[in-house]
């Protein structure tokens, strides 16, 4: 009788054991296909998610071209940004923005950054900022965007300055308009780059400015 009854506490013994090992084996599977699985949905997800191009800008910039973005000020609040290949170049948290005109210079051959400098166009003087224009060099971008006011003090010889670097807009450039702009020094055309929108009380998104003015695109590198 008592070798009957070891013999049956063995068994129940190995049966409770194996159907433990069983549930948990189970589990175990169960687990490691749970994380199978959510890798599978994780490497989709990256697979599926829309590549991001220099800049933030919508699609890629083809050979030998300098990918840029670009917004004018926001009222008298938030800073103008200029982004070219990946690089911000001005911005209100970089700190180096200011009420007037902002412009921002990269050589045209390389993308490089070469200068950052704003002018206050409100209670500043035009001087300063003519002959910062005339200094710049043949082949450089030159990139510009508005804040606050960055019209006031502009005079014809600035205005015809800018002009000179493509711009259509700058003639009618009026008091707390918002515009952007990139051209080159030595472009001999009218730049496809700009954007320029009125101050009027009856349209304007903020009292007292209009909505700020965004732009995209790709430069052409300067060849030689």
């Amino acid at each position: 009788i008592g070798a009957a009854k070891l013999i049956v506490v063995i068994a129940i013994f190995l049966l409770t054991f194996y159907v433990i090992s069983q549930v948990f084996e189970i589990k175990m599977d169960a687990n490691l296909g749970h994380i199978f699985a959510r890798s599978a949905l994780d490497a989709a997800a990256r697979s599926t998610k829309p590549p991001r191009y220099k800049c933030g800008i919508s699609k890629a910039c083809p050979e030998k071209h300098f990918a840029f973005k670009m917004a004018s000020g926001a009222a008298n609040v938030v800073g103008p940004k200029i982004c070219v290949e990946d690089n911000v170049l001005m911005s209100g948290v970089k700190n180096n923005v200011g009420r007037g005109i902002n412009v921002a210079l990269v050589n045209g051959k390389t993308g490089e950054p070469l200068d950052t400098k704003f002018f206050d166009m409100w209670g500043g003087d035009v001087a300063p900022f003519v002959e910062f224009l005339k200094s710049i060099q043949d082949g450089t971008i030159v990139l510009m965007g508005t804040y606050d006011d960055g019209a006031t003090k502009l005079n014809e010889e600035a205005r015809k300055l800018i002009a000179e670097l493509g711009s259509t807009s700058i003639t009618n450039l009026g008091f707390r308009d918002n515009w952007v702009f990139c051209g080159g020094k030595g472009i001999k055309t009218k730049s496809p780059f700009e954007q320029h929108i009125k101050n009027n009380k009856d349209t304007n998104k903020y009292e007292g400015w209009p909505e700020v003015v965004e732009m995209e695109g790709c430069i052409p590198q300067k060849q030689d």
